[in-house]
């Protein structure tokens, strides 16, 4: 039997989403953040050395990480429905995909949210210019360009296909997911980027994602 351990507004939603997808048994354990400091319990701690999630356990093994969790559960439970077959270009995109959600777009986004956290901290006033041209200069001179550059390509590539690897949702998808849950809210999805807001669409419209979100519970993600 597959347990997720599932922490509120993380990661971790879009392997419940999977799980739904592959249709396979599976328990959940959840753990609410720190109210202060909104970080994951020490409960964690005992599940896997980083004390983070998503973590996964089957049996005796346990799998970390979102991108080697999503590999472990479709090599181990999907039918060929959520993954292309080698060999296709299709394939090619899928592993670019699964890569891409964490390596290159989510760094941008947990930038953005250190860089209101700094804006919103309690400082001493003399201070507060400094961190404040600190921030303007980040976003300004790196983060905003950044950000708009990646989401005008991803924009772009699903002007072609409804999903990122053609006309069928794969588990990339389901790794993309939760790097444009947190772009929509930082930016106007629905006015700037309409593909990238009719992904998040037609994805929240999907059955599996539904109960998802009905077994997970409350799915709140942080601006930033």
């Amino acid at each position: 039997m597959i347990t997720l351990h599932h922490l509120e507004n993380s990661r971790s939603q879009r392997i419940l989403w999977l799980l739904e997808e592959l249709g396979v048994e599976y328990e959940i354990k959840r753990y609410e953040r720190d109210k202060k400091t909104s970080l994951a319990p020490l409960d964690m701690l005992k599940i896997h050395p980083l004390g983070k999630a998503p973590v996964i356990s089957d049996g005796e093994l346990s799998v970390a990480e979102s991108g080697a969790i999503i590999e472990y559960l479709v090599n181990k439970y999907d039918d060929g429905r959520l993954r292309p077959p080698k060999g296709t270009p299709e394939r090619l995109d899928y592993t670019y995909w699964i890569h891409y959600a964490e390596g290159t777009f989510m760094p941008l986004m947990i930038v953005s949210l250190i860089m209101s956290r700094i804006e919103s901290a309690k400082m001493p006033f003399f201070v507060k210019p400094v961190a404040k041209g600190i921030v303007e200069k980040v976003r300004n001179g790196y983060l905003g360009p950044n950000v708009i550059r990646n989401l005008e390509y991803m924009n772009s590539i699903l002007s072609r296909s409804n999903w990122f690897c053609g006309d069928e949702l794969t588990a990339a998808d389901i790794q993309m997911s939760f790097a444009l849950e947190a772009a929509a809210v930082r930016t106007n999805l629905k006015n700037d980027y309409p593909n990238l807001n009719g992904f998040l669409e037609r994805m929240k419209a999907r059955p599996a994602y539904q109960a998802a979100l009905e077994k997970g519970g409350p799915y709140e993600l942080m601006g930033g």
